[in-house]
């Protein structure tokens, strides 16, 4: 997804003050994506909520295009962060329990408001994302793959990969579902029988 007009903000003038303003346009249409859903995010609701014209949100963003990604930027970029920063394990730890931290990391990070809205920007707009969006998926994947070695670094290459997806994509199930209900939805027992699943098929390979 490419922004179809640029931002007008220049490399000179108050830039503290630039920056909190573009953040505060970024927070705001988080809220507004994970309360209303993208759809909801217009141009003018985005203007109202964040309390300013939409003229200021083109200075910093050029146009809606440009503000959705730029929440896809921020929310692969903490969510990369997060799994980055990951607790070096016990050498005493069971297979069972490494499993539950790389769980509980994974969901986590993709479940903080800013994960969700950038997947739920990003399941809207598949259709005409562009290159830096799909560099945020291919990221995201070597994050689980990475995840994968926590679990075990015993694991080839290709297991590490194959676990990597198999964390991505039920972790992200999960979110997607939240995204799409009225209601709230209580993961914990899904994650525990991912737990269970993934657990009881490392110690019986190992």
């Amino acid at each position: 997804m490419a922004s179809r007009i640029s931002p007008t903000r220049p490399a000179h003038g108050n830039q503290a003050r630039a920056e909190r303003t573009r953040a505060m346009a970024i927070e705001e249409t988080v809220r507004c994506v994970v309360e209303e859903g993208v759809g909801a995010a217009t141009a003018k609701h985005i203007a109202e909520r964040a309390g300013v014209t939409w003229g200021v949100i083109q200075y910093h963003f050029g146009d809606r295009d440009g503000l959705l990604m730029a929440v896809i930027d921020q929310g692969f970029q903490e969510l990369t962060a997060a799994l980055a920063d990951v607790p070096p394990t016990s050498p005493a730890s069971s297979t069972r329990q490494r499993v539950e931290l790389a769980v509980t990391l994974a969901w986590e990070a993709m479940s903080s408001p800013t994960s969700r809205a950038a997947i739920e920007i990003l399941i809207a707009t598949r259709a005409t994302r562009g290159v830096a969006a799909a560099g945020h998926l291919k990221q995201l994947g070597k994050s689980f793959t990475r995840l994968g070695a926590l679990i075990d670094d015993r694991l080839s290459a290709s297991q590490r990969a194959a676990l990597g997806d198999l964390l991505l994509s039920n972790v992200r199930g999960l979110v997607t579902t939240q995204l799409i209900m009225s209601d709230d939805i209580q993961t914990s027992r899904s994650r525990g029988i991912l737990v269970d699943v993934v657990s009881t098929y490392l110690e019986h390979e190992g």
